[in-house]
């Protein structure tokens, strides 16, 4: 359970977090970002510290209890050494695993369910029939708020060339292909025709088949078979987790000037944000998250939307 929070009053927040991170960063690493949000990394964890007008939000995590306590304590104790003209009450919640995490409380995410425009009857079939015929597996579908997030991103690029890598049952696709630009074209990568022939009918229902191009091979091969040129408008990554750098790194290198990538799953169930989750998909991901942020191709950004949502646009 290696994560814990904090919500200190106070009204000088940002002025404590650069004076921490100042104190500190002579002995540990430490940075701090222009929007005042301030990282202090020492030998136990790592924590956070976030300004708002009237709260200093602080957010530790560690590998387990015991370091998370040490990275909770030097934290306290510089805080409050630095708060002359006021007495902070600095109160850690008790430590929680981020597989615990909740990203969306079910009340929101019920709302924001109803909230967008609704998947019509082909998507609900194809919804319906997944659930059929894959049962507990049915969890790897996109949700269709995100489905219609994936539509609305490709008629926003003009989109004509589209790269899927993950098809799972085709709901997605479908999605896509009918965000394209007239004459468009989906490539879609997947290793199993078991599963994608589950969304055929509902695609040729759509009127959108003659869009879709499903290549049954290893998604590497396809995409590095694309060659060096920059002609993908948008794309999306929903497979295997530990292949995700590998994946972006292919498609990023043939995004055109205003392209997309649009990754799925960048929370894993919030076990990205616990740092005792040490399996390498969990790991994969981490990396490529924090990639992401500092590469300089891209403008990027992160959204809580399901299992979490990063779109990241080539400049």
């Amino acid at each position: 359970m290696p994560l814990a929070t904090a919500r200190v009053a106070t009204t000088r927040s940002a002025r404590y977090i650069k004076q921490l991170v100042s104190h500190m960063g002579h002995k540990v690493t430490t940075t701090l970002g222009h929007d005042g949000r301030g990282t202090i990394t020492v030998a136990s964890g790592t924590c956070t510290l976030m300004p708002t007008p009237d709260t200093l939000e602080l957010t530790a995590t560690a590998v387990d209890t015991e370091a998370l306590g040490r990275v909770q304590d030097v934290i306290t104790r510089h805080l409050v050494r630095f708060a002359t003209q006021e007495e902070l009450a600095v109160e850690w919640s008790a430590p929680i695993d981020g597989a615990d995490l909740e990203p969306l409380a079910p009340a929101v995410s019920d709302y924001l369910f109803s909230q967008h425009t609704p998947a019509d009857e082909v998507l609900g079939g194809l919804a319906a029939a997944t659930r059929d015929a894959v049962g507990e597996a049915a969890h790897m579908q996109v949700s269709s708020d995100e489905g219609a997030l994936l539509t609305m991103l490709t008629r926003l690029t003009d989109a004509h060339f589209a790269v899927e890598v993950g098809v799972f049952t085709g709901y997605s696709s479908l999605c896509i292909a009918r965000g394209l630009a007239d004459g468009g074209r989906l490539l879609a990568c997947d290793v199993s025709e078991e599963w994608a022939a589950i969304g055929r009918p509902y695609w040729e229902r759509a009127g959108v088949a003659d869009r879709i191009d499903l290549r049954i091979a290893p998604a590497l091969e396809t995409l590095r078979a694309l060659g060096e040129e920059p002609v993908i408008d948008i794309a999306f990554v929903d497979a295997d987790k530990p292949a995700y750098p590998a994946y972006y790194e292919e498609i990023v290198r043939r995004l055109r000037p205003g392209g997309l990538v649009v990754l799925d799953n960048v929370f894993l169930g919030g076990r990205v944000l616990d740092p005792a989750y040490q399996d390498e998909r969990y790991v994969a991901m981490r990396r490529l998250n924090d990639l992401i942020t500092t590469d300089d191709r891209v403008d990027s950004v992160m959204l809580p939307v399901r299992d979490g949502v990063t779109i990241a646009r080539r400049r």
